[in-house]
């Protein structure tokens, strides 16, 4: 520390004196911190520790200890006439500067987690932005145009010299030392406006140096520091480019890649928090939503995100990943998070705000805006992200929930209906979804408010289907694609009423019937896109009842439907034959010669040929057809196959042609329908099982998944298949021949997924229970080649805690295999190579 010395040396003579003080041995650092002898006290010395021991004792009265620190600078600054003391003392501004080092060095042996270190350190930059504004007002008065020039003052003296001391030991043997003394050069740049470039280029060389420390605190200190000069080199750089300019991306670029690497979530968030939001840094900053630490999520969605300005700057695919990221996030706190950001931020920026005060910078969110939270869903594009999978109804369901003021003034009249939009449609389907999942009926006086009658839901149903079905007839007809848009936003709209149709209530038995009618009708189209298709079968199970005669009733009524799709297929004309013939035959009573044209002949049959392949392409496409609207309905049965003679005849005029078809599409969704009818009747699933099986051997790779989920259906719906003493030892046998070979990653990774997905369900169950497909999950899970397979990694991640905590037989059978597994991953990490590394053990 230094000591008392002389008023008449200059602040770098003692700089140099200091350094000549040091008289270490051999075995100790060269940046120790070395305390020199104690001089006799002086008044300002007693002043200004008093100052700092009051400072450590609580953070309450830090502003007036700033001030009192202040006045004793200005009284011994250089620019203040010194004054001698009663005992004659002159203390000028080095003394000052001197004395307050002293107090700071003490504070480089304080461990981490010390109150009272931390007090003096807030304390500290509290008086150095005190005095840093203090000298920026009197520059001002006195016509200094700050932004030209950079001011010396007695502040920026004392941090100099501070500086200089300080950044010496940054590079400390001792951690605490190295901790401490980072952390008070972090604080003094996040509280300074501006540094001579001597003293920055010194700050950056030291602290880029501390990035790499083994001491993740440390790191934390040496990146708070270097994200406020990232941001001021970053301002430098838009302005002007010279030699400047690589070492500012050179900073940058270290920066971000501490971001992206750094094991410590700690350093990440730091950084992720204190970097300057460019268009540069955006991309690497939005990262973070998937990173491996909850709390840097949440920092991203409730610091960066609102402070990032209007959403609408941001990509419609970043957008989207966002909220999807956010609302499925497994951590509850940035899942509240990302619904506040939706329901506040970005709501506030499609409806705008309200100044209260022109003088003011407080605003106040605007009232309730329909139109600015139909803009919303427009900028999430509901389009796409409202489909089976998106997130736009999660994100929805928060906003409801969040925002009150917003459910009370949407409001469901006539116009409202009369000019749909899928923003708008989204929107009532969304508040109705949301009224309806409420418990205790909380809302259901306000669902009967808003919504129409069951009748009336269906002339609007029935009027924007008409529509949507011309448009698809005329754009067919005139094969112009010009209308896709039109019909993709028409089809949206539908299948939105189709879904709020699912949520009514059909006691009302006029306005069931007159929805009953009008489904039946509209899944008689041939053109009905698929997606409404689902959706029209889905609800017309919900108005037939759930009773078994609803059930007969749900099946006769599609059945029907499928039967006047399927007459839709046009056959070959026989008009046209005969038109040719009576030509021909009129000429040749014209000429005594032989009509011979053969030129007329071959168009003739090219144009037959044309004609038998639209024809047999249609025939596939309405065949296509009405095998997916049989599995609609099979989705939607729970009652026994042979006593449903609407589904026996299903199956032996539909089912069972398309399986033996010779086209592919057919038989793969023939397969399908099957595998649901095999659902419903044992006996039909325990013929079929071999089917399946060569499917699986035979088959593509898309037929190989759908083999393996219509097996593991099967199997999981009538587990004695294999678990009874009757049960086929052959078929045994091959189920699990072809769960092992699956698991040896021999196919596709779609395929190994999809049976390592299955056979985790079938070993939860119990359904099957053999060791050696246990050993060889466990085997697969270490195996350094599966690693790329996100989807075998997570279900073997969760499968193996779980099997083995669940029952007492399925521990005793892990134990069983535990030493094989061991053995087999000694063998391998032999084998492998020294780059090749192996999935951890720490599950």
């Amino acid at each position: 520390m230094p000591g008392r010395v002389s008023v008449r040396s200059s602040t770098a003579t003692r700089i140099s004196r200091k350094s000549s003080t040091q008289t270490l041995n051999s075995r100790r650092s060269t940046t120790a911190v070395i305390i020199p002898e104690e001089t006799s006290s002086t008044r300002l010395r007693t002043q200004i520790c008093a100052i700092f021991s009051d400072a450590q004792k609580s953070n309450a009265g830090h502003r007036k200890l700033a001030a009192k620190l202040r006045k004793t600078q200005d009284s011994c600054s250089l620019e203040t006439a010194n004054l001698p003391t009663k005992n004659g003392q002159i203390f000028g501004e080095d003394d000052f500067i001197v004395e307050v080092t002293r107090c700071i060095i003490r504070l480089m042996c304080v461990k981490k987690g010390e109150s009272v270190g931390d007090r003096v350190l807030r304390f500290l930059e509290l008086f150095l932005r005190y005095a840093s504004d203090k000298d920026a007002a009197a520059a001002t008065e006195a016509g200094v145009d700050l932004s030209q020039v950079t001011l010396e003052t007695s502040t920026t003296r004392l941090v100099s010299y501070v500086l200089s001391v300080l950044l010496p030991l940054l590079g400390s043997k001792e951690k605490t030392v190295r901790y401490r003394a980072t952390q008070i050069v972090a604080h003094i740049v996040n509280s300074l406006d501006s540094i001579d470039d001597e003293t920055y280029h010194l700050l950056r060389t030291s602290l880029l140096k501390r990035i790499r420390d083994k001491e993740s605190v440390i790191r934390v200190q040496a990146v708070l520091g270097l994200g406020r000069l990232a941001g001021n080199e970053e301002d430098c750089t838009q302005e002007g480019a010279d030699s400047d300019g690589k070492e500012s991306n050179s900073l940058l670029e270290r920066l971000l890649d501490i971001l992206q690497n750094d094991p410590s979530a700690e350093v990440r968030r730091s950084l992720l928090v204190n970097l300057p939001l460019t268009p540069g840094t955006l991309p690497f900053l939005l990262e973070r939503a998937r990173d491996l630490d909850p709390a840097t999520r949440r920092a991203l969605y409730s610091k960066i995100l609102p402070a990032l300005g209007d959403f609408r700057h941001l990509s419609l695919s970043m957008r989207e990943k966002l909220l999807r990221w956010g609302l499925r996030d497994r951590d509850e706190n940035v899942r509240r998070a990302t619904g506040r950001l939706f329901r506040e931020r970005w709501i506030d920026d499609c409806a705008g705000t309200q100044v209260i005060d022109d003088d003011s910078s407080n605003t106040d969110p605007k009232a309730p805006s329909v139109d600015g939270l139909l803009e919303l869903l427009e900028r999430i594009d509901v389009l796409n992200s409202a489909a089976e999978n998106g997130v736009a109804l999660e994100a929805m369901k928060e906003f409801w929930n969040g925002r009150p003021d917003y459910r009370d003034v949407v409001t469901f009249d006539d116009p409202f209906w009369d000019r749909l939009t899928p923003e708008s449609i989204f929107m009532a389907r969304s508040l109705i979804n949301f009224y309806k999942e409420e418990q205790d009926g909380k809302y259901e006086s306000l669902l009967e408010d808003k919504m129409p009658e069951v009748t009336k839901l269906a002339f609007i149903l029935q009027r924007y289907t008409n529509d949507l079905i011309e448009r698809i007839r005329y754009t067919n007809a005139s094969s112009d694609q010009g209308g896709d848009e039109d019909i993709i936003e028409q089809e949206f709209i539908v299948e939105q009423l189709l879904h709020v149709a699912k949520t009514l209530d059909y006691t009302d038995e006029v306005g069931r019937r007159k929805m009953f009618a009008l489904l039946r009708e509209i899944l008689s189209i041939a053109e009905l896109p698929e997606e409404v298709t689902r959706l029209v079968v889905d609800v017309l199970r919900n108005v037939s009842g759930k009773e078994a005669t609803g059930e007969r009733e749900f099946c006769g009524v599609v059945l029907e439907a499928v039967a006047e799709v399927h007459d839709t297929i046009v056959l070959e004309d026989p008009t046209i034959d005969n038109e040719d013939e009576s030509f021909h035959s009129a000429r040749s009573e014209l000429s005594d010669t032989p009509p011979t044209k053969p030129k007329i002949k071959e168009k003739d049959e090219v144009d037959n040929s044309e004609m038998e392949e639209a024809k047999a392409i249609k025939e596939i496409v309405v065949n296509l057809k009405c095998l997916h609207i049989a599995q609609c309905m099979l989705e939607n049965i729970e009652g026994s196959l042979q006593q449903n003679v609407h589904l026996v005849a299903m199956l032996n005029n539909l089912v069972v042609p398309a399986v033996r078809s010779h086209e592919a599409p057919i038989r793969e969704r023939g397969l399908a329908c099957l595998g649901l009818c095999c659902l419903l009747d044992k006996a039909l699933a325990d013929e079929n099982l071999t089917l399946f099986l060569h499917c699986y051997n035979k088959g593509h790779d898309a037929l190989q998944v759908s083999a393996i989920h219509v097996l593991c259906d099967i199997l999981t719906t009538h587990p004695t298949l294999l678990t009874s003493e009757t049960a086929d030892a052959g078929l045994q046998k091959s189920i699990s021949k072809i769960f092992a070979k699956a698991l040896k990653g021999i196919h596709t990774p779609e395929i190994q997924c999809a049976a390592t997905t299955a056979l985790c369900k079938l070993m939860l169950l119990s359904i099957t229970r053999d060791e050696d497909l246990l050993k060889q999950a466990a085997i697969c899970y270490f195996d350094p080649s599966t690693r790329e397979n996100a989807g075998v990694v997570q279900a073997l991640s969760y499968f193996l805690p779980v099997y083995c905590y669940s029952k007492r037989e399925n521990m005793d059978r892990m134990a069983s295999v535990a030493a094989a597994v061991m053995q087999n991953q000694v063998d391998l990490a032999d084998e492998l190579e020294a780059e090749g590394d192996m999935v951890g053990v720490g599950m």
